[in-house]
């Protein structure tokens, strides 16, 4: 027993001629008679008797029918939730996502501002944290997703997709002196007030190393901890950074301009996920929608 039968047993009811029901359902009269036969083999039930060509639904048909649309409605029900999902009409009550908190400002309404117009029945829940917070986030299935720099290894439970990359470069006021130069190393940066991120984790640790080899003494100005805002300081004037382009690309609405810094040290940026445990829709269209909004950040 099968969906089209129960609905060649519906149509039946409904029209009494196979040639009315064929012509109803768009069917040749023999599949009707087909899909009826099999159906009473089935259910080891007679559903209509014939008398000369005419079809007459037996008192089980009748019963029989009322148990077919029954099931017939809830197929129904179901493949419109089914759409409801696939369009974001409807879905999990709430998708959780972990972004670094330099992304706060200007990505994350960016990125979702299409997804809530896709996806008008979900509610999204954002965490701002850092790295090692949103691995955590990830391995404990906390967030369905969350975007993080690439660094060392992740736990077991993690999935890593990459979805970006940068460089190291140098971000300085429009109009500062440096800005004249194509690149700019450690020795251009002596006695220049830094505005530095990340101490005591790895990228800050090889910064220092670079500036060790060259002999050159930091003047660090000031130590913050989100490349925003040390781009809204350096835009102030209070001294130049030294980040990842990808976040310098983020940014580029203030006053200030990037250079390479040589020697340049490469980034890699990407999505976690719970390994295992595949996204749902939503979750899915919010990792697409955060790769679109990826892709148009670091358009130059």
């Amino acid at each position: 027993m099968n969906i089209k039968q129960l609905e060649v047993l519906r149509t039946l009811l409904a029209t009494g001629s196979t040639i009315a029901a064929a012509k109803t359902m768009g069917l040749s009269q023999s599949g009707v008679s087909r899909m009826l036969q099999q159906l009473e083999q089935d259910l080891s039930i007679t559903l209509f008797a014939r008398d000369k060509g005419r079809l007459i639904a037996t008192p089980e048909a009748l019963a029989l029918g009322h148990d077919a649309e029954n099931i017939l409605l809830a197929v129904d029900r179901m493949s419109s939730h089914a759409e409801d999902l696939r369009s974001g009409a409807s879905g999990p009550d709430i998708v959780r996502i972990g972004l670094p908190s330099s992304m706060w400002e200007n990505f994350a309404p960016a990125m979702l501002v299409d997804y809530i117009r896709a996806f008008p029945g979900v509610r999204i829940e954002t965490f701002f944290e850092s790295t090692t917070a949103i691995n955590k986030l990830v391995g404990e299935r906390v967030i369905d997703i969350g975007f993080l720099r690439m660094e060392g290894e992740t736990g077991p439970g993690i999935v890593v997709d990459k979805v970006a990359s940068g460089t190291s470069v140098c971000v300085v006021p429009k109009d500062h002196p440096l800005a004249e130069l194509e690149t700019i190393s450690a020795k251009d940066l002596r006695n220049v007030p830094l505005v530095l991120i990340g101490r005591q984790r790895p990228n800050r640790m090889a910064l220092d190393q670079q500036f060790a080899r060259a002999g050159v003494k930091q003047m660090v100005k000031i130590e913050t901890h989100t490349n925003s805002s040390a781009c809204a300081y350096v835009a102030q004037g209070l001294g130049v950074s030294i980040i990842s382009s990808f976040y310098a690309n983020l940014y580029r609405h203030l006053p200030v301009v990037q250079r390479p810094f040589v020697p340049q040290a490469r980034q890699d940026f990407g999505l976690a996920r719970a390994a295992g445990f595949p996204l749902s829709i939503a979750a899915q269209a919010l990792s697409d929608a955060l790769q679109r909004q990826i892709q148009l950040s670091q358009k130059i």
